[in-house]
């Protein structure tokens, strides 16, 4: 075959036999499917199936942690939504379907929903097919979709290939098993995307024909270029291999805080969704936490966590790095992320852009003020240096009313998110009213675009290396830089090596990212002096395509030869 091309997502390069998933058995319920004439009987079939796939993913997400686990968690609230099984009975009792077809109607309901809200909620509808599926299987007896639990060739790493993956099947895996990620699908913010970064295994989203590759063939896979190489020669798997094998010597050696060679300090920490997570980001040298996610405690859970339960979770990360410093967002839910102990706040078009993140702390000021006098206790039991943030952060008016109510509550340092276009414009305006900015690249480009961040088909939009990105990133940093404020970035764009060194060019001051990218940016930066930085900046913001922009950077840039980058 010849060479695939896709979309590079997870960076590395992998080699194995291919192992392709798939496509599982119908799991389609005859439209005409009746049940016997127990209707009750029926009823508590599908009540304990959709419970039994609702347990299943949730020990799934026990097993991964991070990521994964708030994934799998937001699944299992879909298959224990109160208004689904009040569908299910009704169209069991009322039509005669079976416990199978009446789940899997129920769904379809639910699914055109969604796919009519765009956005983050048509984004779901993958996942929303995937709780259908397991629980039709359930009731079917039929084998569960995805991916079996031991691939009986698999004596060493294969290269997965399928045509979607599950977030179920994709959270188990881990780099010991999987050589590489190769999917039809998806786009760069998708679930394999991020779920594969977290776990440091190369990846290739959006990649037609993959799956036409048989069986066991050898695929070389390059994450970074997307490049996906059915049967390559000897020589090709020979010479990749080695310069991933000098690649990561070069690596390993670069320890140390982070740095630029001429020795500007750049903090490099990690991003994490909770202590589950901070195992790894010690193990690759993190300086601290730079995004602490804290929807995993409340997504899952039909009543809000208790401050204590709170406190207990924030103090763990915080005294896994004595006198560093971790940054946390405040509970960024709504859009995709609902809370299920929370009353609906009306039926929004475009959830996106509606009523998250701060936004929902202003209409439930119980929860924001419980969880910042959790933050508050934490920190007073740590050395730690604690710095909270708010995401959805629009205005300075809004920056000001976060920083006073964490004033209130006895938090030293607050800041917000930049991911509005609004808030980049205007940062100078918001950076007098907080502490520090972080900018969250991926909804930045999200919003600068009008480009869905999970929708695969506008990946060119959701490509960081967008000069128009850059320009509001260096307003950012120069808005704060101008205050005197510190100014990080913790979207997916700091894991990128070369960008992370056009990130700090246009002012960036650290920078978050998943903890396997850690050693690369670490080492990115150590070849190159302050003003090589400056300066591929600055012809990467003078291009007009991100090609352009990244070419002109590495130009700029001679050090990323010998990382084979």
């Amino acid at each position: 075959m010849n060479t695939l091309t896709g979309v590079g997502v997870s960076p590395g390069i992998g080699f194995g036999p291919a192992y392709v998933l798939a496509v599982p058995e119908n799991l389609v319920p005859a439209p005409d499917a009746r049940h016997g004439g127990d209707a009750g009987a029926e009823r508590d079939r599908a009540t304990r199936a959709l419970e039994q796939v609702a347990a299943d993913l949730e020990a799934r997400g026990i097993r991964a942690g991070g990521e994964a686990r708030e994934i799998l968690n937001a699944q299992a609230m879909m298959a224990r939504d109160p208004g689904l099984a009040v569908e299910v009975a009704v169209l069991i009792d009322d039509t005669g379907a079976t416990a199978a077809r009446a789940v899997y109607e129920a769904f379809g309901k639910y699914r055109e929903l969604l796919a009519g809200a765009g956005g983050y909620l048509g984004e779901r509808v993958a996942d929303l097919d995937d709780v259908r599926d397991r629980a039709v299987a359930v009731l079917e007896g039929l084998r569960m979709p995805g991916m079996p639990d031991h691939p009986d060739h698999a004596t060493r790493p294969y290269v997965l290939i399928a045509r979607d993956l599950a977030p179920a099947d994709t959270a188990t895996l881990s780099g010991d098993v999987v050589a590489a990620f190769v999917i039809e699908q998806g786009g760069p913010t998708s679930h394999t995307a991020i779920l594969a970064r977290a776990m440091g295994v190369p990846a290739v989203v959006a990649c037609p024909g993959a799956t036409s590759i048989e069986p066991g063939t050898p695929v070389l896979v390059d994450g970074s270029s997307g490049l996906v190489r059915p049967a390559p020669s000897d020589a090709e798997v020979a010479e990749v291999t080695n310069a991933a094998a000098a690649r990561k010597a070069v690596l390993a050696a670069a320890g140390g805080p982070g740095a630029t060679s001429d020795g500007h300090a750049v903090p490099l920490l990690a991003n994490i969704g909770g202590p589950g997570d901070v195992a790894s980001a010690l193990e690759h040298g993190a300086e601290g936490i730079g995004l602490y996610r804290t929807e995993f405690l409340f997504l899952d859970r039909a009543t809000a966590p208790s401050g204590q339960e709170q406190e207990s979770a924030y103090l763990e990360v915080l005294n896994a790095f004595p006198g560093g410093r971790v940054v946390v967002r405040t509970l960024d839910a709504g859009a995709d992320k609902p809370l299920a102990f929370l009353p609906p706040t009306g039926e929004e078009p475009n959830p996106a852009l509606g009523e998250r993140g701060l936004r929902l702390f202003k209409i439930n000021p119980e929860i924001m003020n419980e969880q910042l006098g959790a933050l508050a206790r934490a920190a007073a039991q740590s050395s730690a240096k604690l710095q909270v943030m708010a995401p959805m952060v629009a205005t300075a008016e809004e920056a000001a009313w976060f920083v006073a109510a964490c004033g209130d509550a006895g938090l030293p340092s607050a800041g917000v998110m930049i991911e509005i276009p609004s808030a980049a414009l205007r940062a100078s305006d918001l950076a007098a009213e907080v502490d520090f900015f972080s900018i969250g690249t991926n909804d930045l480009a999200q919003y600068t675009f009008a480009a869905d961040r999970q929708l695969g088909a506008l990946t060119m939009l959701q490509d960081a290396w967008q000069p128009a990105l850059l320009d509001l990133i260096a307003l950012a940093a120069a808005g704060a830089g101008g205050r005197g404020k510190s100014c990080g970035v913790c979207g997916e764009a700091a894991g990128d090596p070369v960008l992370a060194c056009v990130l700090v060019g246009l002012g960036v001051t650290s920078l978050s990212m998943t903890p396997p990218a850690l050693p690369a940016v670490r080492a990115a930066l150590s070849r190159h002096d302050r003003e090589q930085c400056v300066l591929a900046a600055q012809v990467a913001r003078a291009a007009v395509s991100p090609q352009e922009a990244r070419t002109a950077a590495r130009s700029h840039l001679p050090g990323l030869a010998g990382l084979a980058l």
